[in-house]
């Protein structure tokens, strides 16, 4: 891992934050806030913007992980959590809140590192699928907004379909915007009009 990291920790036992701290100040990556499970995590990780969390703890309750779930929405980063918990729901609760590692009896000074770079790169993947499973669905909208433009081109100006797409594009070249930035102008002024394609 070539870059430094800047590490949030959530902790409630003091005595393991060293297991901790060590490994990740040898390998370069600085500790910005240390909080506790308690504390206001979205609120922190607002004001520290960490390129990852680290939650330590014997097993997270379930208002830490519904604080995990927001900030996977709405801040996403990389999450790790070490806890002795190993309750299958529990886990299974974890991933689903967006946890990249959960990783149970395992604070080792060796493991910290490795454990983290998988995170990460767990994490860059489930984003890359994400962003793209997004443009898909954008993708797909815009489909369904040309296929409306275009029914209703072919119903008031009389136009085939091939004709009605031609002048789309054409719109879309002149102005510079993509097909279904037109198609979306073009039913919404439709719609002013109280015009809609017939079903």
């Amino acid at each position: 891992m070539s870059m430094k990291l800047r590490v949030m920790l959530v902790d409630d036992r003091d005595e393991r934050v060293e297991l901790l701290r060590v490994p990740l100040m040898a390998a370069g990556h600085e500790i910005i806030a240390r909080v506790h499970p308690e504390d206001d995590l979205q609120a922190r990780v607002q004001e520290w913007k960490p390129d990852i969390i680290i939650v330590d703890m014997d097993s997270p309750s379930r208002d830490t992980l519904e604080q995990m779930r927001c900030i996977t929405r709405d801040q996403p980063r990389p999450i790790v959590m070490f806890a002795e918990s190993e309750d299958r729901n529990l886990i299974h609760d974890a991933v689903q809140a967006g946890v990249s590692a959960y990783i149970v009896d395992g604070l080792g000074h060796k493991r910290v590192i490795p454990i983290l770079e998988v995170a990460i790169a767990r994490f860059n993947e489930f984003q890359n699928l994400r962003r793209e499973l997004e443009e898909t669905r954008l993708s797909l909208a815009e489909r369904r907004m040309l296929d409306r433009a275009k029914a209703l081109l072919m119903e008031q100006r009389g136009w085939t379909e091939k004709q009605a797409y031609q002048a789309l594009r054409k719109m879309a070249m002149d102005r510079n915007l993509r097909m279904g930035q037109v198609a979306e102008q073009l039913v919404a002024m439709f719609e002013l009009m109280g015009l809609e394609p017939r079903t």
